[in-house]
């Protein structure tokens, strides 16, 4: 933080620094899926990854593919997680829906 940054102004009032906001990084055009663990206690998601829709598209892909799996999961940074190793029906799923998939990692 700089020395000279404005915290407080008479004229303004408080100053509340703009949080910078992370671009999300374009992929390639393919989609991945990973199945982790790390931090998890054990418990095992798919991390689908390399989406170039924008939030409320990927909310709405992320809810139909929860309701197809039969389990639950979440949108965290411009990627999808699902609960449990279901890396081959989510692969099948989203070929269906006209994306080109991998399957990464072990």
């Amino acid at each position: 933080m700089s020395d000279n940054a404005i915290v407080y102004s008479t004229e303004q009032g408080r100053i509340i620094p703009k949080q910078a906001v992370k671009p999300r990084i374009k992929g390639d055009g393919i989609i991945r899926i990973s199945r982790q663990t790390a931090g998890r206690k054990g418990k095992g998601v798919c991390v689908i990854e390399g989406f170039d829709l924008d939030d409320s598209s990927l909310m709405q892909l992320a809810a139909d593919l929860k309701k197809r799996c039969g389990c639950g999961g979440s949108v965290k940074d411009g990627k999808i997680e699902i609960q449990g190793d279901k890396r081959e029906l989510l692969k099948s799923l989203l070929e269906d829906k006209g994306f080109k998939v991998k399957l990464a990692g072990g």
